[in-house]
């Protein structure tokens, strides 16, 4: 609980930083601009419902769609994406295992698992919305990488066709503006906001989940602040402590960043351990225990990440 809540905190710092960078680059201070919405993000989350808070959700994951019209703006060579997408590069050496496992961590990170469960405990979902709550979590995973897959295209066609190297986010957007034109930048500015603003809710939430969760304190959305006082205060104090740091603070998250995502992907296979033997209790689970696919795509995936784990902590040392 406190890996995770360490690693949680450093990425909600980095969200609020990326409110900052994309709306310094339509002109508007982070004085301004993280307190305002600090403010707006904390009262949605606090004065709502769940209902309402999945609509705000829901319409921030709309604006993500801006990174796949950036990437067709940038016109890449598609061939070569192709190529890449299908060939895969693996380079041998720590840094290169470091990035990686970032990749993964930020990719199936364990405030995701967390979340997710919480979510579908808060929304209510009973056996007979079962099958629609699968469908929801396919097209999310699948719409998360298809939105990954777009950004990386878009910077890879620009900043690195162009050896450009890049200290924050926002600085990747500004570098678009003189290789890609005004709307690639402003694009990608657009896509950075509403990411930033979804996932600086969504982390305060999940952490608030799951140590309320783990200590057997009350959690949720639909009860009221007297009901899960230390869920709300919680969620509350994460808002400020990011919210903080980045108006009164300057920081540079990129390093930072990176080793929290690290954390998060050696986290990851410990928390998907005990995810898939939960979801192999036939006494918890009944029928819906796993299918053999399943369960190969699942150890396989966790396997996948130990060794890289283990090659990283090799390069570290030798």
């Amino acid at each position: 609980m406190l890996t995770l809540m360490i690693a949680n905190v450093t990425i909600i710092i980095s969200e609020f930083a990326g409110i900052a960078a994309s709306m310094e680059l339509f002109g508007i201070s982070r004085h301004i601009s993280v307190p305002i919405m600090a403010v707006v993000i904390w009262i949605i989350i606090i004065k709502g419902s769940y209902s309402s808070a999945e609509k705000f959700f829901l319409a921030l994951a709309i604006t993500l769609l801006s990174y796949i019209a950036a990437a067709f703006i940038v016109r890449p060579d598609w061939g070569t994406v192709l190529k890449s997408t299908m060939v895969p590069t693996i380079e041998m050496d720590g840094n290169f295992m470091q990035l990686f496992i970032g990749m993964v961590g930020t990719t199936i990170a364990p405030w995701m698992q967390f979340f997710l469960q919480s979510s579908i405990v808060d929304k209510g979902i009973t056996i007979k919305h079962y099958k629609y709550e699968r469908l929801d979590v396919f097209v999310g995973a699948v719409m998360a990488n298809i939105i990954a897959f777009f950004i990386i295209v878009t910077t890879a066609a620009t900043l690195h066709s162009n050896g450009i190297t890049i200290n924050t986010a926002a600085d990747a957007a500004i570098s678009l503006k003189p290789l890609a034109g005004e709307y690639a930048y402003l694009l990608f500015g657009a896509g950075l906001f509403g990411a930033s603003v979804m996932a600086a809710s969504v982390l305060p939430l999940s952490t608030s989940y799951v140590i309320c969760e783990a200590f057997g304190w009350e959690s949720g959305l639909d009860n009221e602040f007297s009901e899960a006082p230390i869920f709300y205060s919680l969620y509350t104090t994460l808002i400020i402590i990011g919210a903080g740091i980045i108006t009164f603070f300057k920081v540079n998250l990129i390093r930072v960043m990176l080793i929290s995502q690290v954390v998060n992907g050696i986290l990851v296979p410990v928390i998907l351990i005990f995810i898939i033997k939960l979801v192999n209790d036939k006494e918890l689970m009944g029928e819906y225990v796993n299918s053999r696919i399943f369960n190969i795509i699942a150890w396989l995936t966790t396997g996948f990440i130990i060794v890289l784990t283990i090659l990283l902590l090799f390069f570290s040392i030798f």
